[in-house]
């Protein structure tokens, strides 16, 4: 489907591509500090103009690259079984914490002085992400497969608060072992919460 830029014109799908693909290789290799604009072009073998003409910033770039990226393989299709479905999202989504941590975090950093560009990043990122885990837990509680009584809230950000921790400090890896430590445990809390 073509997509519309903001001053009415198509996008050419194959050059938004090209543009998202070429500014998550840059980050990959140079980090999000050093990725320009002018390089994201550059990489892409598009015009500045191009991208200028879809996106304000290298930020509005990133974080649809990382939309994109995240979309099929954190968000796979919910099943019959909740638990099995918070596993596989937790596993797509550390599985991409490589390129995704780094790019998130330059996002986030550029958000503490934006208001405006937070409230973007919250509502088309953060808040699906956490919308997404606190939605299968809530599915896990209906079907008895965990306990009744934890502030969910609260364990869905415990989830990622542990992510967000090994990313920041790089002190242990985020990987499809973490995933499932991290099931596990909250399976371990949540089941004991209600008896």
């Amino acid at each position: 489907m073509e997509q519309t830029s903001a001053l009415g014109r198509p996008r050419s799908e194959p050059a938004r591509r090209a543009v998202l693909d070429a500014a998550l290789r840059l980050v990959r290799r140079d980090g999000y500090q050093a990725v320009t604009i002018k390089g994201i072009a550059e990489e892409a073998g598009v015009g500045r103009q191009t991208i200028y003409r879809w996106w304000n910033s290298k930020r509005e770039v990133l974080l649809e690259a990382i939309i994109d990226l995240a979309r099929p393989i954190a968000q796979p299709e919910p099943t019959d079984d909740p638990v099995h479905d918070l596993r596989q999202i937790l596993r797509g989504s550390f599985r991409l914490s490589p390129v995704a941590g780094p790019i998130i975090s330059g996002l986030m950093a550029d958000a503490t002085n934006d208001p405006e560009f937070l409230a973007q990043l919250q509502s088309e990122l953060l808040a699906r992400r956490r919308a997404l885990i606190r939605e299968t837990l809530e599915r896990a509680q209906r079907a008895g497969t965990v306990g009744e009584g934890a502030e969910l809230n609260l364990v869905t950000d415990m989830i990622w608060g542990t992510m967000w921790y090994r990313v920041l400090s790089r002190h242990a890896p985020v990987n499809e072992a973490l995933a499932d430590e991290v099931t596990d445990a909250v399976l371990r809390l949540l089941g004991s919460a209600g008896k």
